[in-house]
């Protein structure tokens, strides 16, 4: 049996609240423990690094991909298992969702909003089959959920379009989803 990898979409600073930051360092610890490895987009900053730090201080490995431009901003976290350098931001969502079994959202800003989008709209277009989750961490993403439940009232999508994302609300529920579809 091969091992599974989990790609971790989240955000470059902590947010607000710091149940986030809690959220990105027990899923760290949890994929690390499952012996899961993290793919992610291999900043020291933020909720990347927490879920980064995480997986490594538990053992596990961690996959890494940043575009140049962005290793100083986000501060390259070269200490990875692997760490993979891209030259842009398209090449590095394609390097990070290819390798990974299973995509995961946790609180984040627009580039995390991005790499939901496409991984999702890849899901609708039969690009991928690979399960998303989306860790809603004390109702961030409920306007997100509002949203996307409007584009099917509004029918710019089918109502299928839900069928790609399972909402879960806790590290733990995201890796009981997880293991009921990558074991």
């Amino acid at each position: 049996m091969s091992q599974k990898s989990v790609c971790v979409y989240c955000g470059s600073r902590n947010g607000t609240n710091p149940a986030y930051s809690q959220a990105a360092n027990q899923f760290g610890q949890l994929l690390a423990k499952e012996g899961w490895r993290l793919v992610y987009g291999a900043g020291d900053v933020g909720l990347m690094g927490e879920v980064a730090r995480a997986a490594q201080s538990t053992g596990g490995e961690t996959f890494g991909v940043i575009p140049v431009h962005l290793l100083q901003r986000e501060v390259g976290k070269t200490d990875l298992t692997r760490f993979i350098v891209t030259e842009t931001m398209h090449e590095r969502k394609k390097v990070m969702i290819m390798n990974a079994d299973a995509v995961v959202v946790l609180p984040g800003g627009a580039g995390s909003l991005d790499e939901l989008f496409e991984a999702l709209t890849w899901r609708q277009l039969g690009l991928h089959d690979k399960p998303i989750l989306v860790l809603n961490i004390d109702g961030y993403w409920d306007a997100l959920r509002t949203l996307l439940q409007q584009v099917i009232d509004q029918d710019f999508a089918d109502a299928s379009l839900l069928d790609f994302i399972t909402w879960v609300d806790s590290p733990n529920a995201a890796m009981s989803a997880l293991r009921q579809v990558l074991d």
